[in-house]
């Protein structure tokens, strides 16, 4: 899977270049789990030549500017979709009404630093804009915020591709035998949390 996502990559960059990176990360910023791990490492390798660091930050410029256009659909899904779906289908998600409202209460003390900080932390990043957009954060805040924190994200990972160039897969390689166990470790986490939450809500329910 991840040799066919490494090829689907490249060929994209082969081809349009740098409105790749855009569309690339706007996917992977609309809860389409494509890793920006992969995305802007290898902009860092394939679209940066040797000597010219300083396109290192139009990487994480364009990076950034596809984080917020795939957060936009995102949000807007959640906006006006997210809530009756959550509202009539959420118990089946393990998530109930007392929930979703306390959510409304935390995006809105803390919605700006949810869209920045988000955005520098794997996987949260992805999905952020969901239930951003359900809990109807300030928009206009909500993108700018998610500018920067992408910003910041983006070019890091762009460096770090430039740095290593070729050098990815070799690193690969080393890294690929512990990719097992952390699945592993993933699903039980997961696991336990949906036994302990159907645990608490069976008893809320049925409280003695």
């Amino acid at each position: 899977m991840e040799q066919h996502i490494l090829d689907f990559i490249r060929n994209v960059y082969q081809h349009i270049g740098w409105a790749g990176v855009v569309g690339l990360m706007t996917i992977e910023s609309a809860c389409i789990p494509l890793p920006s791990e992969i995305i802007m490492p290898l902009a860092g390798w394939m679209l940066i030549g040797a000597g010219r660091w300083e396109f290192i930050l139009v990487a994480g410029f364009y990076g950034a500017i596809g984080n917020v256009l795939g957060s936009a659909i995102s949000y807007l899904v959640g906006a006006y979709g997210g809530r009756p779906f959550l509202k009539r289908y959420g118990k089946y998600l393990l998530i109930t009404e007392h929930e979703i409202n306390n959510a409304d209460k935390w995006f809105a003390r803390y919605g700006d630093r949810a869209a920045f900080f988000s955005r520098l932390l794997p996987g949260v990043r992805t999905f952020i804009s969901l239930p951003a957009g359900i809990a109807r954060t300030p928009k206009l805040r909500f993108y700018i915020f998610t500018f920067a924190g992408s910003l910041i994200w983006s070019t890091l990972l762009a460096y770090g591709g430039y740095l290593l160039g070729s050098n990815y897969e070799a690193i690969r390689r080393v890294m690929r035998p512990f990719d097992i166990p952390i699945v592993i470790i993933l699903v039980a986490m997961v696991a336990y949390f949906i036994w302990k939450r159907i645990k608490s809500m069976k008893a809320a329910k049925n409280p003695s």
